[in-house]
This record gives structure tokens, sequence and C-alpha cells, in this order.
């Protein structure tokens, strides 16, 4: 996040190899993560899911079983991590010691009975024993035929394995198997469980998509909003290990699977009703990118109204603003809310925003205008705050970083 200045900047573009990533995400910056791979036929996801876990700043090290050997190389996986992998056991595994969480993908049930048992046949289940010992983080993606994955004894298998404080998350059964998740629901979930041990944790209410005001019961009125920014916000928020409560209009785009609670409300109406409701919480931070419809259809017609009559006139009557009613209700919250405007120069979208601030009670406003969304070579947008500075949001990546310094930080 740069203080907003009139040069024009460029970045540098620095060419990738291809042992390179991406960088999506911070969750998981400077945390040194095991990632133990079994002897499952999902093995062959170990490098996709290195390289993802990547993404998000993780430091990676990994184990194999022998059984893991024969599905995929440790060639393969060290290719993926650019690191050694571990296949036996070494004289000095020291290093465990400084582990943030460990993650098995997949998880046998061959492996998750040894664990329980105590056995010690392989690095994996050392590393195991000694996390339990360090109340490491630890999560276990199990993978395995229907048949075995829906015997009894593997259930009991599991339930005494999450009695032992580990996390332990099924995918979806495909094909007569139980299939590990997308790469991307498993490291979202895993850095939402290592950034549980943080002290700062925060309860956060992400309003976002578009709303409507029906007409009738088939037609009615809607505004432009995908919902893609709401829920980029409230991902980035719960994987540094938040309590998120998404309370959505109508989205267009797909919602994260791995969000805890993501309320449906189409009307303006009903998303305050539910925003007053969850403010007798006690709500650290709001995060308002919902687009509110600031005019309502003051009288909808019952049933449908019949086509080909002539000219129909709809009366539109201005809508309650939701900032404004939820301003004393929240005061002692963080409060960021979104503004979008059109045809405007730079210094009067500040303007607006700083206005917002003051008549809100807003904690800061990101600010931007409709003709640059699509304008690669226009920032994502400004973050303005109470004392009207402003900054630059480069990416939607500086513009949830920003918003979660502001949570974390508090009022």
């Amino acid at each position: 996040m740069r203080r907003c200045q009139n040069e024009r900047t460029t970045p540098m573009l620095m060419a990738m190899r291809d042992t390179d990533v991406e960088t999506r995400g911070s969750s998981l910056s400077g945390k040194r993560i095991l990632l133990g791979v079994s002897g499952g036929i999902a093995a062959v996801d170990t490098v996709r899911l290195a390289r993802e876990l990547r993404r998000h700043g993780a430091i990676v090290s990994v184990m194999m079983t022998h059984s893991a050997q024969k599905i995929i190389t440790p060639l393969a996986v060290e290719w993926s991590t650019q690191t050694k992998v571990i296949t036996d056991w070494e004289s000095d595994l020291s290093a465990l010691e400084e582990i943030d969480g460990i993650l098995i993908a997949p998880a046998t049930r061959d492996l998750m009975a040894s664990y329980l048992h105590g056995l010690q046949h392989g690095p994996i289940l050392m590393a195991l024993s000694a996390a339990r010992s360090r109340e490491c983080p630890v999560m276990m993606i199990p993978s395995m035929h229907s048949d075995l994955a829906n015997d009894p004894v593997t259930d009991e298998l599991v339930e005494h394995v999450r009695k032992h404080n580990i996390s332990v998350h099924w995918g979806k059964e495909e094909e007569g198997k139980r299939k590990t998740p997308p790469h991307e629901e498993v490291v979202a979930r895993f850095s939402h469980l290592v950034n549980l041990l943080r002290p700062n944790r925060k309860q956060v209410v992400v309003t976002l998509g578009a709303t409507q005001s029906p007409i009738d019961d088939i037609r009615f009125i809607q505004n432009t909003s995908s919902g893609a920014t709401g829920f980029a916000i409230a991902d980035d928020l719960f994987r540094n290990g938040h309590d998120v409560t998404c309370v959505a209009g109508v989205t267009s785009v797909e919602q994260p699977e791995w969000l805890p609670l993501v309320l449906k409300t189409p009307t303006p109406e009903e998303m305050l009703k539910e925003l007053i409701a969850i403010s007798n919480d006690e709500i650290d931070a709001w995060i308002h990118t919902a687009a509110v419809l600031d005019y309502v259809v003051e009288n909808s017609a019952e049933g449908k109204l019949a086509s080909q009559q002539g000219t129909l006139n709809i009366e539109l009557v201005e809508s309650e603003k939701h900032i404004m009613v939820l301003k004393d209700m929240c005061d002692k919250s963080v409060r960021i809310g979104f503004k979008l405007e059109s045809g405007i120069k730079q210094k009067d979208l500040i303007f607006r925003a700083v206005a917002q601030i003051e008549k809100a009670g807003m904690t800061a406003v990101v600010a931007n205008r409709l003709e640059d969304l699509n304008d690669s070579n226009k920032p994502r947008g400004y973050l303005v705050d109470k004392q009207g500075s402003h900054f630059i949001l480069h990416s939607q990546q500086d513009m949830c970083a920003a918003i979660l310094t502001f949570v974390e930080r508090g009022v």
C-alpha cells in the first residue's frame, strides 16, 4: 500500500522460473509447514498442493511414506517445493521443533490407525507424535474408496483422531471414491487452522453482492455487483484465522465453499434486518461491500403483471441507507465502506469518500471509479482514512491486505 502520488509508477516485471509461484496471499507467510504424503492414489496431487501452499507464503517441507513414493517420485515433489524430501529416518529431525503446522494429504486409514496406536514406523508418524506434545496444528485429508470410507471402523478411527485435536476434512464422494477436496480449499481451511493460534482474532461481518427490489412475482430491478470483491475479502480474513460472517445479496460468482457462514438476503430490507440482528453480537469489524439499492419499488404487484399493456409506470422511493442505520449500533467497531462513482475526477472521488466517512462514522472507505475497474493501467482503488489521507491500491491483494490491517488494528 503506497501513499498516493501524482507521478505515474510502473511496476518492475521479472521473468518467472518454472519453479516459481505467483503470490496469491500472505496467510501462511513465513510459516514452516510440513506436508506429509501417504500412499493413497491422491498422492498424485502433491505437486499442485505444495505449490498452492507456497502461493500463500508457506515454507514447505515434505515427508513421504514408501508407498507414496510408488505413486509419485520424490524428484517431482522436490521440484514443487525446492527442498529435499524426507523419505526415511534421519539422525537429526530437530527441525520438527520449528514446524508451525502439519498437513497430511492424503491420509490413509493405515496411517490414522498407526498414529492412534503410537506406532513409529516412519518419519511422518514421528512428526505427528512430536506435534501432539507441542500442540502443533494438524490437519488430515483422507482419501479412499467409498466402501472403506463408509466402514464403521473408519468412522471410529476418524472420531478418535479428532479427539486428539486433529482436524479431519473429507472431500466429496464421486465415482465410488471419497476424493480429496480441491487444493485451493485444502489450503484455505489449513491456513485458517494454523492462524487460529493468533492472539488477535476478530469477529467480522462482510456484506456483499447486489440487491434487488421486486416489480411483481417475476420481475425486479437490480443494481450491478457480482459479489467477487466481498468474497475475496471474506476469504482473506478467513484464511488469516478470523471468524467471518457473510451477508450476501444476489451474487454471480462462485462462492468459496470453505466460508463458514453465508446468509442469503436478496433484498435491501432483508439484508438490513439481518445486519441489525447481528449487531446485537460483539462484532469487531464491518466490511460493507454490498451494492445496496438507493431506490426500491414502492408497491410491488402480486402475481405477474400482464404483458403488452402499453407503458408501465413504476414508482421508486428512496431506500434506507444501511451504513447510516447501523452507525450508532456499531460505533465501537471498525467500519469500512466502499464508494463507487463514475465520470468524476480523482480528487472529487476522494472528497466524496471523506464525506461518507464523516457522515456515516466509517473508519475508512475504499473508493474507485467504474471506468477504472477494467483498465489494467489504473489502480484497483484508493483507501481513504479518517484523516483524509489516501493510498493507492494497485491490486485486489493490496485491497485485502489493507483491510486486514485495519481489522486487526481495531478502532
